[in-house]
């Protein structure tokens, strides 16, 4: 169990491959199957894991994105994912990381607020998206997304970098967490 690195395996030849962490299962799985459903021109991996570090492993393919999936209803979902981005090298940042906050539908059950997430997210200078996953539709539509980002990640879309995307998507941000 080591760093992982973005660039420490050979890209895959059109092959774009998603690492989900979150420690909510049945969601992540249902997630990577959207995503498996999902009109893609590259071939999809899409992997799971309830936190990092991985298992050092010779057959584990290149990661070309990694979603950390933060279910707004439990704290040990956050903290899961506070205590696994520390075993992410620092060039992961450029653009290969995003979060996922789940389940932000229903306020009033919340045990982590958003401003957290959103404070995390501009920690680590990575985009922030809220998706409530246990609506089938809502669900669909951030698989579309998240293969459309990882296209992007994986270099498989002319003209567009991650880096290029995160520095869009870092200029329609919210106000600053400072601000909050």
């Amino acid at each position: 169990m080591s760093v992982l690195r973005p660039l420490d395996r050979l890209p895959g030849l059109n092959t774009a491959t998603i690492l989900l962490v979150g420690t909510e299962d049945a969601l992540l799985q249902q997630l990577a199957d959207s995503m498996l459903k999902a009109d893609c021109t590259s071939e999809l991996k899409v992997h799971l894991a309830r936190s990092l570090p991985l298992p050092c492993s010779v057959n584990r393919p290149r990661i070309d994105l990694i979603v950390f999936v933060v279910n707004l209803h439990s704290k040990h979902s956050l903290q899961s994912v506070e205590e696994s981005l520390c075993h992410l090298d620092a060039a992961f940042f450029l653009g290969k990381v995003a979060f996922l906050a789940t389940g932000a539908g229903r306020d009033s059950h919340c045990s982590i607020h958003r401003n957290t997430v959103v404070k995390l997210a501009h920690t680590y200078r990575s985009p922030l998206l809220f998706c409530d996953l246990e609506i089938e539709d809502f669900r669909a539509a951030m698989a579309q997304r998240l293969v459309r980002l990882l296209q992007i990640c994986a270099g498989h879309v002319p003209g567009v970098s991650a880096l290029n995307l995160l520095s869009l998507l870092r200029g329609s941000e919210n106000p600053s967490p400072e601000d909050l």
